[in-house]
């Protein structure tokens, strides 16, 4: 058996193409205007003297927590023995907070009374 079609094939429907309608004129164009953003707040992490705590430990918590070298450690330590209180180096609100946990967790484990605070810079 031959079939044979009774119509003509139609060919097949391609999908419509989507043509932006011409402008008229009327359209706004936005301008991007570059934020600036300016730098995060820095803090300093200060070490407080105290009667108990011997120079040795806080100069190894200088090296260990801050990477001081044994000079730069051993100048530091004067500073807060004879001023009172010293800067153990400038960081973002995060990292100063993360250094003075790390020296009081230290102090206390090693069952001395240093105390250090971070203070924002001016």
């Amino acid at each position: 058996m031959i079939f044979m079609a009774t119509k003509i094939p139609t060919p097949a429907r391609t999908p419509a193409v989507h043509r932006p309608a011409p402008d008229d004129g009327d359209a706004v164009v936005l301008e991007r205007v570059p934020q600036k953003t300016k730098p995060p707040q820095m803090y300093r992490v200060v070490m407080l003297n105290d009667d108990y705590t011997p120079m040795e430990f806080v100069i190894v918590v200088l090296q260990e927590f801050f990477g001081k070298n044994r000079e730069m450690a051993t100048q530091i330590m004067l500073k807060i023995h004879l001023d009172g209180k010293g800067v153990c180096g400038v960081y973002s609100r995060d990292v100063a907070t993360t250094k003075v946990n790390q020296v009081m967790e230290a102090a206390h484990q090693a069952g001395h009374p240093l105390q250090c605070l971070s203070e924002p810079v001016e």
